[in-house]
This record gives C-alpha cells, structure tokens and sequence, in this order.
C-alpha cells in the first residue's frame, strides 16, 4: 500500500487511467475488427466505409499517447493496403 500522499495520488491517477485505456483499446479493436469483417466478407464498399471511421479513431488514440504514431499509421497502411487490393483483385 502506498505511504505518501504523492503515492496514494498516483494510484487514484493510475486506476483511472487505466479505465480510460481500456475504453479506448476496445474502441480501436471494434473499429479495426469492422473493417477486418468486411474484408473477409468480401464488401468493397463495407471495407471502404469502415476504414474510413476506423482512420480517425487510430489517429486520435495515437494523438492522445495510448499508441505510438508509427504504429497507428502501420495499422492504417496495411488496412489500407488490404482495402486497395480488394479493389484490385475484383
């Protein structure tokens, strides 16, 4: 158990935080998790319309420190490139 003030401090920060975090990571997930659906489910337009919400919500969540920049824009390129090539392949 924390002894100073300062400590119990970072605890309370730390426990809310973390609820935050998890909030957001889910919101992430679901939103890749659409776009990666709509890929195996072979609907170019879905895929493009997932993508197109799921960009700004990796970009924010990178913005706010949850994930680094190289990674959000990694996960937004590869999307990307899965959605491009959908488009190719029909």
């Amino acid at each position: 158990m924390a002894h100073s003030k300062q400590a119990r401090k970072r605890l309370r920060q730390g426990e809310r935080r973390t609820v935050v975090n998890r909030s957001r990571r889910s919101r992430v997930r679901t939103y890749v998790r659409r776009v990666e659906d709509a890929l195996a489910s072979g609907d170019k337009d879905a895929a493009v319309e997932a993508l197109k919400l799921a960009e700004p919500v990796l970009a924010r969540v990178s913005q706010q420190g949850m994930m680094k920049a190289n990674t959000a824009s990694r996960r937004i390129s590869r999307l990307t490139r899965l959605v491009n090539a959908m488009g190719a392949a029909e």
